[in-house]
């Protein structure tokens, strides 16, 4: 008996301690409710960091290098061309190594749009999302973080989610310049890009094919989405 006492009053302070909460936001009753707030906006505006890898403050040549090694160390292939007039001859020249059809899916993103793709004639694009019946995947990524070889790719209409996951080959294209040392730098990036009250409503870090090990210890790629991965970086 003394123990459901116990718990009463405990559920009936907590629902008390709410009560007065919301009466006081409602009321405006709280004396440091505009100091509260005020410290919330400067720390938004701040942008605070933790502890960063000293690993990843290089220049922006080492950057780009790093990113592209550990990008092959988690089972990625790589590419680097010098502009995007260059960009259909690599997806038409990845597509005949892997013996893959010349057919992609992709979104779009204004950069692919604005592609020549008519120096490869040969080469059919379908436009939009994945219905999972495609074999390669086409999809430009907002950034790079070099410390991991990761491709950090915003969801929209312009990049639909769906060929992150769904083909078995899925090609990144990614702006040299994008390529930043750590993730920190990344979330930085994003906010400038959409604003802090504009966000996307999925980010996917990207490292490498998708694995599983759950069978008998042994690494097998394509689990959980594609089964290779292929990094065009430009410029």
């Amino acid at each position: 008996m003394s123990e459901r006492h116990d718990n009463s009053a405990a559920k009936s302070a907590i629902l008390g301690k709410i009560r007065r909460s919301l009466a006081s936001v409602s009321e405006g009753a709280d004396p440091n409710r505009n100091e509260a707030r005020q410290e919330v906006q400067e720390r938004l505006a701040s942008r605070p960091k933790g502890i960063v890898p000293k690993r990843a403050q290089v220049g922006h040549y080492e950057k780009v290098a790093m990113f592209m090694d550990y990008a092959e160390r988690v089972s990625s292939t790589t590419a680097r061309i010098g502009s995007y007039d260059d960009l259909p001859g690599a997806i038409t020249q990845y597509l005949r190594e892997h013996n893959l059809p010349q057919a992609i899916v992709m979104g779009e993103d204004p950069r692919l749009k604005a592609v020549n793709w008519r120096t490869e004639p040969q080469l059919e694009r379908t436009i939009g999302p994945s219905d999972g019946t495609d074999l390669v995947g086409v999809n430009h990524a907002m950034g790079g973080v070099a410390e991991t070889g990761t491709a950090v790719l915003a969801s929209g209409p312009d990049n639909p989610t769906t060929i992150n996951f769904l083909p078995e080959n899925h090609i990144i294209v990614l702006d040299a310049n994008d390529i930043a040392g750590d993730y920190e730098s990344i979330h930085d990036q994003l906010r400038d890009m959409s604003g802090v009250a504009h966000m996307p409503r999925a980010l996917n870090m990207i490292t490498g094919p998708s694995r599983s090990g759950d069978i008998e210890q042994k690494i097998m790629l394509g689990a959980h989405g594609p089964r290779a991965v292929h990094v065009i970086v430009i410029g």
